[in-house]
C-alpha cells in the first residue's frame, strides 16, 4: 500500500493529520519532505498579517478586556480546535 499524508512533528513524534489504514504496531517505511504544502503557505500568511496587525495596535487591551471579550463568544474554542484537526 502507498499513500500520501500530511503530518506534524511534535515532540519527537510525526502525527498524521489523517486516519491511516494501519494496525497496530504495523511497520511502514516513511519519506519524509519539508516541502510546504498549500495550508501550510495559507497558515504562514495569516500568521503573517496577524503579526502585522498585532505590531500597529497602538493601545494594547487588559488581560481583563481580552477576558471579557473572549467570554461573549459563544461554544468552546477547544472543540473548535479538535474538530477540525480531527483529534479524538
Amino acid at each position: 500500500m502507498v499513500c500520501k499524508v500530511e503530518a506534524v512533528y511534535e515532540h519527537g513524534v510525526l502525527r498524521p493529520l489523517e486516519p491511516l489504514p494501519l494496525t497496530e504496531a504495523q511497520r511502514v517505511t516513511l519519506t519524509v519532505s519539508d516541502h510546504p504544502s498549500g495550508r501550510s503557505q495559507r497558515d504562514l500568511g495569516i500568521l503573517e498579517r496577524a503579526k502585522a496587525e498585532a505590531a500597529a495596535i497602538t493601545v494594547k487591551p487588559t488581560i481583563e478586556e481580552v477576558r471579557a471579550a473572549l467570554a461573549s463568544i459563544p461554544g468552546f474554542l477547544a472543540e473548535e480546535i479538535i474538530a477540525e484537526r480531527g483529534d479524538y
